[in-house]
């Protein structure tokens, strides 16, 4: 009996010992606020990285975030599937991580924001820009640029208004360019713009100059792409070859210095929907602008911009947010209402997309873009 009872109270001591112990345990707040960034970084040279750091430096010189250093973690997710998955994994799993930036290629971000979400871990994507992101009801993912039915929109009422009539589409059978080519298409054929072909590959040059022949006979006045870079380029460089003579409009992924070299004379005059104006007459543009050219030598991109943006928004948010339970930072980044950045007035709605007023419309001239007044 004596045994039994010694042993009950071995187990109530160890028992109350531990309630104890772990009850005046205090979770002790992070002593550095951590964002985790998916990018391609070895591959994607339009200045994101720089605009991204520039943020941060600026950030951290004005006393951090709740009195805390901001730092960036960064992986390079490659543009490929596999590679991107397992970084988002490993972020969800990483608890110093308030919040991600990334990731670049709407073919990663839409089943990576499934492994986000469920972590309860906000992404905020600068670049994905496929409708699909944002259609499954997530509450921790959001982007802060237009989407593609939002640049298509734009695009179209602007080539409305220039007798646009009849057009084809060249897009990437992925994510990015079916979701832009629908709706491009879509708000083409509300506006009376006909789409009197759509193809997503050519073989040679030879198999082009059959599609122009075509597309003469339907009287064509213009092509759409929904392509990236370096094939969007590719593609305009041989349709020059090939004595294609028509307008080429794009969406951002072709808003590169690069287009210029890829393209050749034949990219002249395009046409792309995207975000950023480093012209406009605001304040933070014109410090951004001043600040970014000191820092590095060069001009802001609009990749540059938008990463810039990313983090100022996320710090905002942070700054309000619960450092003990990231998951309060989805919440503080809807409150930040008609928030003021580099890119424009950014603003949230339910489903995470960036409803603001941010879409700028420009054309290459002389091997420079030139912004369009809407």
């Amino acid at each position: 009996m004596l045994k039994k009872t010694t042993m009950c109270e071995i187990i109530i001591i160890c028992t109350v010992s531990f309630l104890l112990l772990t009850g005046c345990t205090k979770l002790e707040e992070p002593n550095e606020i951590v964002i985790g960034v998916a990018w391609p970084f070895e591959t994607n040279k339009n200045l994101f990285n720089e605009g991204i750091d520039l943020a941060v430096k600026e950030i951290n010189s004005s006393g951090g975030i709740k009195g805390r250093e901001l730092r960036l973690l960064k992986e390079d997710d490659g543009s490929e599937l596999v590679k991107g998955m397992a970084i988002a994994e490993s972020f969800a799993e990483n608890n110093e991580i308030q919040a991600v930036i990334g990731h670049d290629n709407s073919f990663i971000s839409i089943p990576a924001s499934a492994i986000y979400n469920n972590a309860g871990l906000v992404m905020l994507s600068p670049a994905s820009t496929a409708p699909e992101l944002t259609k499954n009801d997530y509450k921790y993912i959001f982007r802060n640029i237009p989407s593609d039915d939002e640049i298509a929109r734009q695009l179209t009422l602007y080539l409305a208004e220039q007798g646009y009539r009849r057009m084809v589409i060249y897009y990437s059978d992925d994510s990015y360019g079916n979701g832009l080519a629908n709706s491009f298409e879509d708000h083409a054929n509300s506006l009376g713009i006909t789409i009197v072909d759509r193809f997503d590959y050519y073989t040679n040059l030879e198999d082009l100059r059959r599609l122009h022949n075509r597309w003469q006979a339907y009287g064509v006045d213009g092509i759409f792409i929904a392509k990236t870079l370096p094939e969007g380029g590719q593609f305009i460089s041989d349709a020059g070859q090939t004595g294609i003579n028509l307008p080429f409009i794009a969406g951002d992924a072709l808003d590169s210095p690069i287009l210029s070299e890829i393209g050749g004379k034949a990219a002249e005059g395009t046409i792309i929907g995207s975000v950023f104006n480093p012209y406009i007459d605001r304040p933070e543009v014109k410090r951004f602008g001043t600040d970014f050219l000191a820092e590095h030598q060069k001009e802001p991109s609009s990749d540059a911009a938008l990463g810039y943006d990313a983090v100022n928004m996320l710090a905002n948010a942070i700054e309000k947010s619960d450092l003990l339970n990231r998951s309060s930072v989805a919440k503080e980044l809807k409150n930040l209402g008609k928030w003021s950045g580099v890119t424009g007035i950014h603003e949230f709605d339910e489903k995470g997309d960036d409803i603001g007023d941010l879409v700028v419309l420009k054309k290459l001239l002389n091997g420079e873009f030139e912004y369009i007044e809407k």
